[in-house]
This record gives structure tokens, sequence and C-alpha cells, in this order.
């Protein structure tokens, strides 16, 4: 018998993205027994720690170590035990051969039931769709034989689009509305715990309670807090539900 967690992976172009799109599903699924990973392909040392800057003396390295210490709180509320940051760089975010071959490295260890990643467009943040486009790529080459062909290739895990801060703009609507009512808490207190983005707090509750009601009104559901998501591929499934 496979006692063996489940398995996910949260690919976040930044530090904080994770806590605010998706920090619902990931302490969701920990709450499951699952073991989320998340990859930060950056720290936001550039353009999203405006608060840091604006600290007379604020120096680069000092920025990531704050950024890095935030998230790292975030997801242990959360209740994630794996997270690694890239550091590939932020405003410009430049993705290399060897980051690609190593998140397709983890996504082969990690075999993962499902992704979740950012939209595929953001005109306000060239990073975010960058990630995305990361994250499919790399599934792609853990699914190629010929890449590693000692390793077993892994399947097709869906991949869902978290919702991105101005949707309309970036032509996401959402398709998957989950539940995180009982997990509500939790993603609060780590959403406080991103210091560095403090007036995203209010924003993204309120982003929540707008998608419990739409979740409660498309279902026979009371639903207070949900988290929107986009698919990419079809689901596949043995009947309607």
């Amino acid at each position: 018998m496979n006692t063996q967690p489940k398995t996910a992976l949260v690919v976040s172009a930044h530090s904080a993205d994770f806590v605010w799109r998706a920090g619902g599903a990931i302490a969701l699924y920990a709450a499951r027994g699952w073991d989320v990973h998340i990859v930060c392909l950056s720290f936001g040392e550039r353009g999203e720690s405006a608060k840091l800057w604006r600290q007379p003396g604020m120096e680069m390295a000092t920025v990531k170590q704050e950024r890095e210490k935030e998230a790292r709180k975030a997801a242990e509320i959360l209740g994630v035990k794996q997270i690694r940051f890239m550091d590939v760089g932020d405003y410009p975010m430049r993705i290399g051969d060897d980051t690609l071959f190593e998140l397709a490295d983890l996504y082969r260890e990690l075999n993962p039931e499902f992704v979740l990643t950012h939209s595929q467009k953001d005109p306000y943040n060239f990073d975010h769709p960058l990630a995305t486009h990361v994250a499919q790529e790399a599934r792609i080459i853990a699914q190629a034989h010929g890449h590693c062909p000692q390793k077993p290739v892994i399947g097709a895990p869906p991949v869902f689009l978290f919702e991105p801060h101005q949707p309309e703009q970036c032509e996401w609507k959402p398709e998957l509305l989950l539940d995180i009512s009982e997990v509500w808490h939790v993603k609060r207190q780590a959403l406080e715990s991103m210091a560095a983005q403090e007036h995203l707090w209010e924003y993204y509750t309120r982003v929540a309670l707008q998608r419990g009601v739409q979740a409660s009104r498309n279902s026979n559901l009371k639903i207070n807090y949900a988290e929107g998501y986009q698919r990419i591929f079809p689901q596949v499934a043995a009947q309607f539900s």
C-alpha cells in the first residue's frame, strides 16, 4: 500500500504571489495531508518591495533577505514544509535553460497531482506570464522521454492559473471556484506576514469575499471565502458532475 502523501506544485513568480493568490488552496491541501511544494522564481526585490526601499540605506541583499524571511514565515503558516527560491532576478526576470531543467527535475521528483501558477497574460507585470510559461515548459520537458531518460517521465498534471491582480486586463476568468472558508483564518494570518506589501491585505480579503459570493451563487452551498482559478487543459472525467 502506498503511504506516500500526494503532492502539489506551486510556481510563484515572486516571493509573495503564492500567498495572495493561492494561499487558501495551499492551506486547504496541506491540512488534508498533502505535500505542497512552492517554487519562488524571484524574491520580488525590485518591483514589489517599495516599502523596504523607502528605508534609508537599504541594500539589495537586505531586501532579498527580508522577502525570503516573509515568504518562509507565510509558507510555514500555510502548512508548507518545502519552499525554494531560484533567485533569477526581478524587473526584469530572466530564465535560462539551467532553471528550466531544475524545475523539470523537480516535476520528475514530485510527480505532482496538480500545478498552480500565474495567468498567461498580465500587461502590468511581465514576470507573471513568464513564470507560467516556465512552469508549463518545464512540465513539458518533464514529460519528454529524451530528458534524463534514466528517470521516469511524469504524466499530465492539470495546471490551474490563479487570479491576477486585474483579471479583466489579463483576459483571465474563473473556471473553478475553490471554497477556502475553513482555512480563511490561516490565509489571512499568512497575508499579514507579508509586511513589505501591507497595502494588499485588505484587497485580497475583498477578492476572497467576492469569489465566495460567486461560489455560493453557482452552487447550493454557503461559501464565505473562495479563490478563483482558470484551467489550461480540459477536465477529463467519466461522468458529468
